[in-house]
């Protein structure tokens, strides 16, 4: 048995030319070599994509490139492009600056080369603590590959930041969200469901709601499923929220919309006069200081 759950994209659990896998060092979420270099071999890279983690030994994602799988999380954001329409091409630009950091993607709808309608997309997988390589090389050893002795005889092990990397990526949602509320577009986190349950258990989610259009933040949580030829991700649930919701969880102070909250008190107030809206029904009058007698 080993802790690492797949390598270079590759479930650890098959029989594979672990040789080949671990020499040509490609990520197949990326179509390219991995990323994930080694600081003291920056030639070679980790190629761990999941490890499997805890008493219950679950299968937990540590590289964000790896929630790329067959374009999925782009697919289930679709229906936030409200202005996207049939004939439109739909593209995929990564980094994109804003204000308190950059977004990892952005699915932009195009027509004519114009930007029509986008939505920001933001991953975030758990952070280690420690290192994951000695248990990576045993692996290999294993498997016949050859490895340095060294690694393979290492004590050194690897933990999960729940906390920094919850807090973290709160915090850079706060900072990033006022921008997308302000431009009325949409911003997604994407996040493995485990990840998604820590921070409804430690920081304060019970305002957050069930997934809503008019609504600028929302959560996209991913099942890591196992199937016959390895392992996909499966979008279960999504919530939304907007700028003052994610400081609500964060415990920090809202921001006055004193102007939205005025209207709305108005609104509310007049509700028991006001008209149930169906056809044929005549219309109540609304009293314009600027109406001018022509006649």
């Amino acid at each position: 048995m080993t802790k690492v759950a797949e390598l270079y994209g590759n479930p650890t659990n098959q029989s594979l030319s672990w040789g080949d896998i671990a020499s040509s060092q490609s990520c197949p979420f990326l179509s390219r070599k991995c990323l994930k270099n080694r600081k003291s071999e920056p030639d070679l890279t980790i190629g761990s994509c999941t490890v499997s983690y805890g008493r219950e030994a679950r299968n937990i994602i540590i590289c964000p490139f790896r929630l790329l799988e067959r374009s999925q999380i782009f697919t289930d954001c679709i229906h936030l492009l409200t202005l996207h329409e049939p004939g439109n091409e739909l593209r995929i630009i990564p980094e994109i600056a804003v204000p308190g950091g950059s977004i990892d993607y952005c699915l932009a709808s195009v027509r004519s080369g114009k930007v029509i309608d986008f939505v920001g997309i933001e991953l975030q997988t758990l952070d280690t603590t420690g290192t994951v390589w000695p248990e990576r090389q045993r692996f290999l050893q294993r498997h016949g590959v050859a490895v340095k002795d060294t690694d393979v005889a290492s004590k050194k092990g690897f933990g999960m930041n729940w906390k920094m990397t919850a807090k973290t990526i709160l915090m850079q949602l706060h900072h990033k969200i006022h921008t997308f509320e302000h431009l009325s577009k949409h911003l997604v986190l994407v996040a493995q469901d485990c990840l998604i349950d820590y921070m409804q258990r430690e920081f304060s989610f019970e305002h957050i709601q069930d997934a809503r259009l008019g609504n600028p933040m929302h959560f996209h949580s991913y099942e890591l499923l196992a199937e016959t030829s390895g392992y996909r991700i499966q979008l279960t649930e999504r919530w939304s929220t907007d700028a003052n919701g994610i400081a609500q969880c964060l415990g920090l102070q809202t921001s006055p919309r004193v102007e939205l909250e005025a209207m709305l008190r108005q609104i509310e107030e007049k509700l028991p006069q006001s008209t149930l809206l169906f056809v044929g029904q005549p219309l109540p009058v609304s009293t314009h200081e600027d109406v001018a007698d022509d006649s």
